[in-house]
Protein backbone atom coordinates (compact mmCIF):
# COMPACT_ATOMS: atom_id res chain seq x y z
CA UNK A 1 0.00 0.00 0.00
CA UNK A 2 1.52 3.28 -1.34
CA UNK A 3 2.67 6.11 2.13
CA UNK A 4 0.24 8.38 1.35
CA UNK A 5 -3.01 5.55 1.71
CA UNK A 6 -1.06 4.13 4.86
CA UNK A 7 -1.41 8.18 6.44
CA UNK A 8 -4.78 9.08 4.30
CA UNK A 9 -6.76 6.06 6.69
CA UNK A 10 -5.77 7.11 10.30
CA UNK A 11 -6.71 10.61 9.69
CA UNK A 12 -10.10 9.26 8.01
CA UNK A 13 -10.40 7.36 11.20
CA UNK A 14 -9.38 9.95 13.34
CA UNK A 15 -12.44 12.25 11.11
CA UNK A 16 -15.09 9.71 11.90
CA UNK A 17 -14.21 9.20 15.54
CA UNK A 18 -14.72 13.05 15.97
CA UNK A 19 -18.13 12.89 14.37
CA UNK A 20 -18.81 10.47 16.29
CA UNK A 21 -17.71 12.36 20.08
CA UNK A 22 -19.83 15.67 18.48
CA UNK A 23 -22.91 13.21 17.95
CA UNK A 24 -22.40 11.92 21.64
CA UNK A 25 -21.75 15.01 23.00
CA UNK A 26 -24.84 16.71 21.40
CA UNK A 27 -27.04 13.90 22.46
CA UNK A 28 -25.91 14.35 25.53
CA UNK A 29 -26.60 17.84 25.77
CA UNK A 30 -30.33 17.54 25.14
CA UNK A 31 -30.22 14.58 27.60
CA UNK A 32 -29.18 16.83 30.34
CA UNK A 33 -31.21 19.40 29.95
CA UNK A 34 -34.01 17.07 29.65
CA UNK A 35 -34.04 15.15 32.47
CA UNK A 36 -30.65 17.09 34.55
CA UNK A 37 -27.39 15.27 34.99
CA UNK A 38 -28.07 13.19 37.86
CA UNK A 39 -31.21 11.06 36.56
CA UNK A 40 -29.73 11.09 32.87
CA UNK A 41 -28.08 7.61 32.14
CA UNK A 42 -25.62 6.39 29.48
CA UNK A 43 -28.29 4.77 27.96
CA UNK A 44 -30.75 7.71 27.51
CA UNK A 45 -27.77 8.95 25.84
CA UNK A 46 -26.78 6.42 23.33
CA UNK A 47 -30.75 6.24 22.30
CA UNK A 48 -30.60 9.88 22.34
CA UNK A 49 -27.54 9.53 19.51
CA UNK A 50 -28.90 6.71 17.96
CA UNK A 51 -26.27 4.70 18.69
CA UNK A 52 -25.67 1.26 20.98
CA UNK A 53 -24.29 1.47 24.31
CA UNK A 54 -21.29 -0.66 23.17
CA UNK A 55 -20.77 2.63 20.92
CA UNK A 56 -20.54 4.59 23.17
CA UNK A 57 -18.82 3.52 25.84
CA UNK A 58 -15.51 3.27 22.86
CA UNK A 59 -15.56 6.76 23.63
CA UNK A 60 -16.73 7.16 27.04
CA UNK A 61 -16.50 4.93 30.47
CA UNK A 62 -19.55 6.75 31.89
CA UNK A 63 -21.77 9.73 32.28
CA UNK A 64 -19.77 11.44 34.19
CA UNK A 65 -16.49 11.69 31.62
CA UNK A 66 -19.13 12.38 29.11
CA UNK A 67 -20.22 15.79 30.93
CA UNK A 68 -16.67 16.21 31.94
CA UNK A 69 -15.84 16.45 28.34
CA UNK A 70 -18.80 18.58 27.32
CA UNK A 71 -18.23 21.17 30.38
CA UNK A 72 -14.88 21.31 29.13
CA UNK A 73 -15.54 22.43 26.01
CA UNK A 74 -17.96 24.55 26.80
CA UNK A 75 -16.07 26.67 29.46
CA UNK A 76 -13.39 27.18 26.28
CA UNK A 77 -16.50 29.08 24.37
CA UNK A 78 -17.44 30.64 27.25
CA UNK A 79 -14.94 31.98 28.00
CA UNK A 80 -14.02 33.61 24.91
CA UNK A 81 -17.51 35.19 24.96
CA UNK A 82 -16.86 36.65 28.66
CA UNK A 83 -13.61 38.08 26.74
CA UNK A 84 -15.44 39.50 24.06
CA UNK A 85 -18.29 40.81 26.28
CA UNK A 86 -16.36 42.57 29.00
CA UNK A 87 -13.38 43.36 27.03
CA UNK A 88 -12.28 47.26 28.60
CA UNK A 89 -14.43 49.67 27.16
CA UNK A 90 -14.28 53.61 26.58
CA UNK A 91 -14.83 55.11 29.92
CA UNK A 92 -17.43 57.66 27.68
CA UNK A 93 -19.55 54.53 26.36
CA UNK A 94 -23.10 55.07 28.13
CA UNK A 95 -24.00 52.79 30.54
CA UNK A 96 -27.33 51.52 28.62
CA UNK A 97 -24.51 50.26 25.61
CA UNK A 98 -21.99 48.58 28.32
CA UNK A 99 -24.72 46.82 30.48
CA UNK A 100 -26.66 45.72 27.18
CA UNK A 101 -23.88 44.97 25.43
CA UNK A 102 -22.98 42.26 27.63
CA UNK A 103 -26.59 41.00 28.81
CA UNK A 104 -27.04 40.27 25.40
CA UNK A 105 -23.63 38.29 24.60
CA UNK A 106 -23.94 36.22 27.94
CA UNK A 107 -27.69 35.29 27.23
CA UNK A 108 -27.01 34.77 23.81
CA UNK A 109 -24.55 32.19 24.77
CA UNK A 110 -26.55 30.55 27.27
CA UNK A 111 -29.76 30.19 24.87
CA UNK A 112 -27.63 28.70 22.33
CA UNK A 113 -26.05 26.21 25.17
CA UNK A 114 -28.69 25.36 27.65
CA UNK A 115 -26.94 22.87 28.87
CA UNK A 116 -24.32 25.18 30.14
CA UNK A 117 -26.69 26.54 33.02
CA UNK A 118 -27.81 22.57 33.59
CA UNK A 119 -24.48 21.75 33.93
CA UNK A 120 -22.97 24.39 35.83
CA UNK A 121 -26.00 24.90 37.96
CA UNK A 122 -27.49 21.10 38.58
CA UNK A 123 -27.17 20.04 42.10
CA UNK A 124 -25.04 16.72 41.53
CA UNK A 125 -22.36 18.26 38.93
CA UNK A 126 -18.79 16.56 38.53
CA UNK A 127 -16.83 17.71 40.75
CA UNK A 128 -14.22 18.77 38.17
CA UNK A 129 -16.44 20.79 36.27
CA UNK A 130 -17.61 22.39 39.90
CA UNK A 131 -13.83 23.53 40.17
CA UNK A 132 -13.54 24.69 36.23
CA UNK A 133 -17.13 26.60 37.49
CA UNK A 134 -15.98 28.30 40.18
CA UNK A 135 -12.66 29.18 38.38
CA UNK A 136 -15.24 30.63 35.65
CA UNK A 137 -17.19 32.71 38.17
CA UNK A 138 -13.75 34.34 39.69
CA UNK A 139 -12.49 35.02 36.52
CA UNK A 140 -15.88 36.44 35.21
CA UNK A 141 -16.29 38.77 38.56
CA UNK A 142 -13.20 39.92 38.26
CA UNK A 143 -13.83 40.89 34.57
CA UNK A 144 -17.37 42.76 35.74
CA UNK A 145 -14.94 45.02 38.28
CA UNK A 146 -12.95 45.40 35.63
CA UNK A 147 -15.94 46.87 33.62
CA UNK A 148 -17.37 48.61 36.36
CA UNK A 149 -13.96 50.10 37.12
CA UNK A 150 -14.49 52.18 33.45
CA UNK A 151 -17.59 53.90 35.33
CA UNK A 152 -16.15 54.16 39.05
CA UNK A 153 -12.65 54.68 38.86
CA UNK A 154 -12.25 56.04 42.31
CA UNK A 155 -14.29 53.64 44.40
CA UNK A 156 -12.63 51.17 46.54
CA UNK A 157 -11.92 47.89 45.41
CA UNK A 158 -14.09 46.73 48.49
CA UNK A 159 -17.11 48.75 46.96
CA UNK A 160 -16.57 47.35 43.48
CA UNK A 161 -16.29 43.61 44.59
CA UNK A 162 -19.54 44.02 46.17
CA UNK A 163 -21.62 45.85 42.89
CA UNK A 164 -19.90 43.04 40.71
CA UNK A 165 -21.12 40.43 43.03
CA UNK A 166 -24.67 41.75 43.30
CA UNK A 167 -24.76 42.87 39.34
CA UNK A 168 -23.80 39.05 39.17
CA UNK A 169 -26.30 37.40 41.57
CA UNK A 170 -29.17 39.45 39.70
CA UNK A 171 -28.09 38.30 36.24
CA UNK A 172 -27.97 34.78 37.67
CA UNK A 173 -31.45 35.08 38.62
CA UNK A 174 -33.08 36.81 35.54
CA UNK A 175 -31.20 33.87 33.46
CA UNK A 176 -32.91 31.91 34.90
CA UNK A 177 -36.43 33.86 34.31
CA UNK A 178 -35.05 33.84 30.30
CA UNK A 179 -34.23 30.12 29.67
CA UNK A 180 -37.64 29.05 31.18
CA UNK A 181 -39.65 31.33 28.05
CA UNK A 182 -39.30 31.57 24.54
CA UNK A 183 -40.04 34.04 21.98
CA UNK A 184 -41.29 37.40 22.95
CA UNK A 185 -41.62 36.88 26.34
CA UNK A 186 -37.75 35.61 26.88
CA UNK A 187 -37.26 39.00 24.90
CA UNK A 188 -39.27 40.83 27.71
CA UNK A 189 -37.35 39.30 30.36
CA UNK A 190 -34.15 40.15 29.09
CA UNK A 191 -35.20 43.28 28.56
CA UNK A 192 -36.13 43.42 32.51
CA UNK A 193 -32.50 42.19 33.37
CA UNK A 194 -30.83 45.20 31.93
CA UNK A 195 -33.01 47.52 33.72
CA UNK A 196 -32.68 46.18 37.23
CA UNK A 197 -28.67 46.12 36.57
CA UNK A 198 -28.72 49.42 34.85
CA UNK A 199 -31.51 51.06 37.66
CA UNK A 200 -29.00 49.53 40.18
CA UNK A 201 -26.04 50.72 38.86
CA UNK A 202 -27.40 54.75 37.72
CA UNK A 203 -27.11 55.85 41.43
CA UNK A 204 -23.99 54.60 41.52
CA UNK A 205 -22.52 55.99 38.35
CA UNK A 206 -24.29 59.12 39.07
CA UNK A 207 -22.53 62.20 37.57
CA UNK A 208 -20.73 60.36 35.03
CA UNK A 209 -24.04 59.72 33.52
CA UNK A 210 -24.46 63.45 32.99
CA UNK A 211 -27.45 62.62 36.04
CA UNK A 212 -28.06 63.12 39.19
CA UNK A 213 -28.11 60.16 41.64
CA UNK A 214 -31.74 60.19 41.59
CA UNK A 215 -32.01 61.23 38.09
CA UNK A 216 -34.63 59.20 36.20
CA UNK A 217 -33.47 56.40 33.46
CA UNK A 218 -34.15 56.64 29.85
CA UNK A 219 -34.93 52.84 29.38
CA UNK A 220 -38.34 52.08 29.41
CA UNK A 221 -40.25 48.70 28.79
CA UNK A 222 -42.34 49.04 25.93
Amino acid sequence: MPDNQQKEQPRRRQARGERRVAQLLEAAATVFVTTGYTAASTNAIAREAGVSPGTLYQFFPNKEAIAIELGDRLMHEMRETYGEALAPIDPATPLEQAVGAAVDRFIAFNCDHPVFFALMHGPDVPGRIAEEHDVLHATLLGRIEGLLGSFLPDAPAADLTRTAQVCFGMYKAGLELVLAHEGAERDAYTREIKNVLIRYLEPLVGDRLGRTAGGSSSIHTP
